[in-house]
Order: structure tokens, then C-alpha cells, then sequence
């Protein structure tokens, strides 16, 4: 596996530092999730935060999905000694991960200063989320409050209701993936000059790329962008339109003229060619309303497979409008490409993503479920650090592993 040997020392938390970690336990490290039942991770049970049930704290999907193909361990790092064993699983490992604010690792003594110290060569990935300079350094947050503070909810939902996304996409998209590269580069310089990397990775700054051209419109042209629904300034039609059945929807998108032609004679609509008011892209903007009603007045009449499968076979971007039901049931590409697996969890089962790159001469796939908490102490204590059963009992009794 193309990971195999690699070992991540990985303290994140929730959701966009987990990902890194999963990523590289998926692909074959060996990746030791620290955890604390003193802070326990609200992803465990979302929603609703950390609950006992049964004196056991549960299993949330959140953490199931971000977490599988990792070891799971108890550490207390408010205890003096849970520091001083943090640094010996640093001290065995590759790469450190944590996305808490910033200065909390240096505050307890496992800064970048303090773990090359222990492993010269050690790659720290840290993702507070402004970073550690700037006036809002110490702020803690969210990917919900991220995208606010980038402006990309502003610019987000339909004209004139309140802004916003009820996703946090800035904790998918940009920071894991950044962070990911961020890693793999530092892994390919340490390769060749044998050093270690600290990487700090803002998350405000990762996530700004969602913003587009929005800073740029605003100081060239003064401009200020509000929310624009399905529309885009580069596209027409470009929307999600009603099909038969209840609650039935397709999304089309046109923007080259070589695709209006195509989409006008997939529709067989003869109108639309002839109408002067959709000659070209321009026209069809200033004609938006016009337009999306005869749109709409095609799709109406058939099913919204059947619109995006002509549209489709014509070469018009089209795409239906899925539930869940619909993924799992009805689309035979979901079920090709085996995104969701079923795992064995507990006494029960999981269902968690799958890994989603795959590599000719290294296949992979999710093998195990995330873990309990502390799950593996007796491993990573024992048998990689070599720790005495007399040790470890006496750290439990300490609230050591706590």
C-alpha cells in the first residue's frame, strides 16, 4: 500500500483534521488517533454532543466515517504524564496532526519545538483556523463559521432571503485536501534531505479559493456580489428545473454555443433558435425569466431521468436532483463505483465512504470500522512502547488514560 511503513501521531479533532489522517490510514499508514474521554470529540455523537450511554460514549456517524482504518487510543494531556507519553508515540511516528487553535500545542508542551526535540526529522501539520499570526489568531470556529468569515455565505442562496449555507464545506473541501498535499510534499522533501517540515495551514486562508473572483470583482470594479441562486454569469440556461412527480427537479447547464445548439434540438423546441431574445449568450442573460420558463416548460412533461438522459446523450450537462433514496435505490452509478461500504462495527455494521483514488499497482479499500475509544491501548502502549502491564494499569488508575 502506498503509505505502508508511514506512521501519523494524528490529534485532530471533528471533522477537517481527521480527514488528513484518514486519508493516509486508508492508503496504508498506521495512523494512532488520540482521543480523551476529558474532551470528548462531539463527532462521536452528532447530533446532539458526547453523551453516555450505558457508561459508554457513542459511536456518531460524523466520527465512524472520518475515522475508520485508524487505532484508537485514550491519552490525558492535561496530565504531566500523559504529556511525556505523547512525546514517546511522537517519538515512533512520522507525522504529527491537530487542528486545535493556536498555541494550544505549544501551552501544553507538545509545540514543533518541543517534538523535534524527541524526533528531529518529525512533519507537524497544525490547522488553526486564522493561523497563528493576525489579530484573530486566538479564535476558535468551525467550517460554518469559516465560510462566513471568507464571505461565502454572503454570496450564497437565493436573492433577497437570508444568506447561507446549512453545509460546512470549507471542513470537505479545501483544508483536508490542502493539508493532505501539504503533508505529501513535506514527506517528499524529507525523502530527499532527510529534515522534517512544520506546515501551518490557516484555515480562513485555505478556504478564501471558494471565493472565486469575488475580492477581484469588488477592487477593480467596486462591485459587491449578493446572492445569485442557481444562476452564474457564464451560463444560460443554468438552473434546477421542475420535472413531473412530486418534488422532482433535473439541473441543466449551457454555456458555449456549440452546447445551446445541442440543447435547443434536444429539446426539439424550434422557437428557441428562432427567438432573437436567446441569439446569444448575452441576450439569453438579459432574457433570463423568459427563458427558464420555456425551459421548464419541456421539462415539466417528462420524468427527470428522462431529461437528464436526453439532455445527456446530446452532450448538454444535465444532472437530476437525488435524496438519498434515490442514490442508494435507483442510480446505477453509485452502486458501480461502490462508494459506501458496509464494515462491521460493534455489534452491528457501519456504513462509511470508501477510498476514493485508485491505484493500479496498490489497490486499496477501507478495511476496518473507527475505532472505540481506547480500543488499542494495550497495543500502542504495550507492544509499541514498550510499557509494562504494571504501567499501564497504574496510568489507568492515574487517569492517565483517561
Amino acid at each position: 500500500m502506498p503509505f505502508e511503513g508511514i506512521r501519523v501521531a494524528d490529534f485532530a479533532w471533528v471533522q477537517a483534521g481527521p480527514w488528513v489522517g484518514r486519508f493516509f490510514a486508508n492508503y496504508g499508514a498506521e495512523v494512532i488517533r488520540v482521543e480523551s474521554a476529558k474532551r470528548v470529540d462531539w463527532s462521536r455523537n452528532v447530533p446532539g454532543g458526547p453523551e453516555l450511554v450505558n457508561g459508554k460514549v457513542q459511536r456518531g456517524a460524523y466520527f465512524v466515517n472520518f475515522n475508520c482504518d485508524k487505532l484508537g487510543i485514550t491519552l490525558n494531556l492535561s496530565h504531566p504524564r500523559g504529556i511525556e507519553i505523547a512525546k514517546k508515540i511522537v517519538a515512533i511516528s512520522d507525522i504529527v496532526t491537530n487542528n486545535f487553535t493556536a498555541g494550544f500545542m505549544d501551552r501544553i508542551g507538545l509545540g514543533y519545538q518541543d517534538l523535534v526535540k524527541v524526533k528531529p526529522d518529525i512533519i507537524m501539520l497544525e490547522m488553526p483556523v486564522f493561523g497563528n499570526t493576525g489579530p484573530r489568531r486566538k479564535f476558535a470556529g468551525y467550517g460554518t463559521g469559516i465560510q462566513s468569515a471568507i464571505g461565502l455565505n454572503s454570496i450564497s442562496g437565493m436573492p433577497n432571503r437570508r444568506p447561507g449555507l446549512n453545509i460546512a464545506l470549507p471542513d470537505m473541501g479545501p483544508n483536508p485536501t490542502h493539508a493532505t498535499v501539504a503533508v505529501l510534499a513535506a514527506l517528499h522533501y524529507r525523502k530527499r534531505t532527510g529534515k522534517g517540515q512544520y506546515i501551518e495551514l490557516a484555515q480562513f486562508e485555505s478556504s478564501l479559493g471558494w471565493m472565486e473572483i469575488t475580492v477581484l470583482d469588488y477592487t477593480v470594479n467596486g462591485r459587491v456580489r449578493k446572492p445569485q441562486g442557481n444562476r452564474v454569469a457564464c451560463a444560460a440556461p443554468h438552473g434546477v428545473y421542475r420535472c413531473s412527480g412530486e418534488d422532482s427537479w433535473c439541473a441543466i447547464c449551457v454555456v458555449t454555443e456549440m452546447e445551446w445548439k445541442a440543447f435547443y434540438e434536444a429539446t426539439g423546441n424550434e422557437c428557441l433558435v428562432a427567438d432573437p431574445r436567446f441569439a446569444t449568450l448575452s441576450k439569453r442573460k438579459e432574457n433570463e425569466d423568459e427563458l427558464d420558463k420555456l425551459v421548464e416548460s419541456w421539462t415539466i412533461s417528462k420524468s427527470r431521468w428522462e431529461v437528464m438522459n436526453i439532455l445527456q446523450s446530446h452532450g448538454v450537462a444535465a444532472g437530476v436532483v437525488e435524496t438519498g433514496e434515490d442514490l442508494v435505490t435507483r442510480d446505477e452509478s453509485y452502486r458501480s463505483h461502490e462508494y459506501y461500504i458496509e464494515l462491521p462495527y460493534g455489534d452491528g455494521k457501519a456504513y462509511c465512504e470508501n477510498t476514493m483514488l485508485g491505484f493500479s499497482d496498490t489497490p486499496c479499500r477501507v478495511r476496518h470500522a473507527a475505532p472505540d475509544m481506547g480500543q488499542h491501548n494495550n497495543y500502542v502502549y504495550g507492544e509499541l512502547l514498550g510499557m509494562s502491564e504494571e504501567e499501564i494499569v497504574e496510568c489507568y488508575v492515574d487517569e492517565v488514560f483517561l
